[in-house]
């Protein structure tokens, strides 16, 4: 296709996909069970961060998540006693097990005691690009003392030349706010320029057919190949663009 040929095919297909119907069955309906910012904000960091492999299992296990929770996580970590812990040593999502929860929920609660939003674990004081603000995550969120190193390996960072798909997934949701009723816009401090598209091997699959992604890899300067790209056809709101390329990847096989 042309560029302008390709443009129009992809807007067909945001609007096709960006809208409440998508919700139902992809982990962003997790999330969507909540009205707390702060629920929603450690919802969908669980349902992004459990994201690979089957989508009916990840929503399940997020959601067994929350329930262990008591549907209420905000609450339940800044207030849980020491003995409710107990709850989560069985609980597991593929390589994700009970050392790596209780971590997590370590790690939220000392957040959430000096914080009113997660936005801060990203940016918390003046945005100089979103490599640094990744980068910056990582750091923090294993700053507790005796963070575990195999949790590590769930936690993407540029640094270590991951696409961070699932974080960049994440940013998604809370940042993009475009009355579609899909993403939620919470957070102010970043835009939706400042976004990553999401890559995994099939968005990467789908943008190199279209001629939209070169590099033979598939990792972090990979994805910011592709963001780039994508901000020739909407340079305020590339990641827009993910609703097409992964349902082109994934539900149409493109």
């Amino acid at each position: 296709m042309l560029p302008a040929e390709l443009q129009i095919f992809l807007d067909r297909k945001v609007s096709e996909y960006n809208r409440p119907s998508f919700i139902a069955a992809d982990p962003i309906s997790v999330p969507h069970r909540f009205k707390l910012k702060q629920d929603v904000e450690i919802a969908g960091f669980f349902a992004a961060l459990f994201a690979w492999g089957n989508r009916t299992t990840i929503i399940n296990k997020a959601t067994e998540l929350m329930q262990l929770m008591d549907d209420a996580p905000h609450q339940f970590i800044t207030q849980h006693e020491e003995q409710h812990l107990k709850r989560f040593l069985h609980f597991r999502h593929r390589t994700f097990n009970p050392t790596d929860i209780l971590y997590s929920i370590a790690f939220f609660r000392q957040h959430y005691w000096n914080s009113a939003s997660l936005e801060d674990a990203f940016v918390p004081g003046a945005f100089t690009g979103m490599e640094d603000a990744l980068n910056y995550f990582h750091t923090y969120f294993f700053s507790l003392p005796d963070a575990p190193p195999r949790t590590r390996k769930h936690i993407a960072a540029p640094f270590k030349g991951s696409t961070c798909k699932r974080i960049n997934m994440f940013l998604r949701w809370m940042v993009r706010k475009d009355h579609q009723g899909v993403d939620f816009g919470l957070w102010k401090k970043l835009r939706p320029a400042d976004l990553i598209i999401p890559v995994d091997l099939h968005v990467a699959r789908v943008a190199r057919r279209f001629g939209l992604l070169e590099r033979p890899s598939t990792d972090w300067l990979s994805a910011v190949e592709l963001t780039a790209r994508l901000k020739q056809f909407d340079a305020r709101d590339p990641v827009k663009y993910d609703f097409a390329l992964f349902s082109l990847g994934i539900g149409e096989r493109f």
